[in-house]
């Protein structure tokens, strides 16, 4: 079946309208969701749910939003979800955001109005080479874009419209899961797994057209905490021990080999990620990442070890390591179940793209949902350089992800 024969897109227009919507969560709060500005964008989506006739679309209190495509066939079909996160990161402003789309990319360095010097070069973002002539979706260059993962958001809403509109397609049963908070670690922290019901879910939340992760990280968390030795400074002369110190010697010796801008590919990291001190107490906390789970343990080994290091100098002082699991390696689960991995990449060549098996440095909401009886791998959104102003996506990258949703809901019905 032909799909693109069928349907009239009208993912960009979701795009376009989703991105203004500002959603970004906020790692200091307390609260689900962290910021209750996300469920400006929740609430938008039940209403176009809703209106598309989509009965049971609603929004609980903790800013998820969940809804049912009914199966239009009479025979049982394994139920599958989709999902996709509605927040963005706090990394860079999500506050006004413009999108600019611009046309028929020539293989040209695309220049941001607002801010001149935030170019998007052809030289620093390899996959341009692949958009030659595509339409190239970009924020005016003083906030992120947010198809991190908004074009996800679009992708699953536009793929809800063709199937409502067009019984041709088969599918069984469809379940819709929209979080917050993913980008601080706690989008399934309040997900309600027996409301969704599901055998597998995917999350629509990658990077290149063609791209199926089946594999992340990794994740603790760590915290280390240094009692230095304070002292009136006019008379500290062989009794201060600043804890500033301290931490900023700890850090400055963690090796370059197991730092983000040092690692790539399968080879892990410990990344400091906030530092609060005073003479007296100082608090590092870390981000420890692999896709092996025995190397966690060495590498919070590897701080243990500077840190009693960098102390022999200050035998006043002490600190402690509190680790703490954030998620594991998604493959673990995913091995177990086959088929949902198969299912997908099948999906994808059918849309007509060169599906690929690829390993992801991070993590997903499928992460964990796959830990909670939910296998979940992660497909492609066609984000790019996300999390900065940089951040791009073309209109036809995501109208191929909504082709894989499609055919992947039909796999499923001819397989079942």
């Amino acid at each position: 079946m032909n799909i693109n024969s069928l349907l009239k897109h009208t993912v960009t227009e979701r795009f376009l309208r989703y991105v203004t919507i500002d959603t970004q969560s906020d790692p200091a709060s307390e609260t689900t969701p962290s910021t209750p500005k996300q469920k400006d964008l929740g609430r938008l989506l039940v209403s176009e749910l809703l209106a598309m006739g989509v009965t049971d679309a609603h929004m609980d209190e903790y800013g998820y939003v969940y809804a049912t495509i009914p199966a239009n066939v009479n025979r049982a079909v394994t139920v599958i979800c989709f999902c996709s996160h509605m927040d963005t990161a706090p990394d860079c402003s999500g506050t006004g955001v413009k999108p600019i789309i611009h046309k028929n990319y020539g293989g040209e360095d695309l220049i941001l109005p607002d801010d001149t010097a935030q170019i998007i070069k052809l030289t620093e973002h390899p996959d341009l080479k692949n958009q030659l002539g595509n339409d190239i979706i970009t924020a005016s260059g003083t906030t992120l874009l947010g198809a991190d993962n908004k074009a996800g958001v679009a992708e699953i809403m536009d793929a809800c419209y063709q199937l409502i509109n067009h019984p041709e397609i088969k599918h069984g049963t469809i379940r819709i899961l929209f979080t917050p908070d993913e980008e601080i670690g706690r989008g399934v922290d309040k997900v309600d797994i027996k409301k969704i019901g599901a055998y597998a879910c995917y999350t629509m939340d990658g990077e290149s057209a063609g791209n199926m992760e089946n594999e992340t990280f990794s994740a603790d968390g760590a915290k280390l905490v240094i009692n230095g030795v304070s002292s009136h400074p006019g008379f500290a002369k062989g009794k201060m021990e600043s804890a500033i110190k301290i931490a900023g010697q700890i850090v400055a010796s963690l090796p370059y080999d197991l730092s983000p801008e040092g690692t790539e590919n399968k080879q892990g990291f410990v990344h400091p990620v906030a530092i609060e001190a005073h003479v007296e107490t100082a608090s590092v906390d870390f981000i420890i990442r692999d896709f092996d789970d025995d190397k966690l343990a060495e590498h919070a080994n590897v701080i243990r070890q500077i840190a009693d290091r960098v102390l022999k100098n200050f035998p006043g002082s002490t600190c402690t390591l509190d680790v703490k699991p954030q998620y594991r390696n998604m493959k673990s689960v995913l091995d177990k179940h086959p088929q949902i991995v198969e299912y997908g990449m099948e999906a994808m060549k059918r849309a007509g793209l060169d599906a690929k098996l690829c390993s992801i440095r991070g993590g997903t909401d499928g992460s964990r949902l796959s830990f909670m009886g939910l296998p979940c791998p992660n497909i492609f959104a066609g984000e790019h350089a996300f999390h900065s102003k940089h951040e791009w996506v073309s209109v036809q990258d995501m109208q191929k992800a909504v082709d894989t949703i499609l055919h992947l809901c039909m796999v499923w019905e001819e397989q079942s």
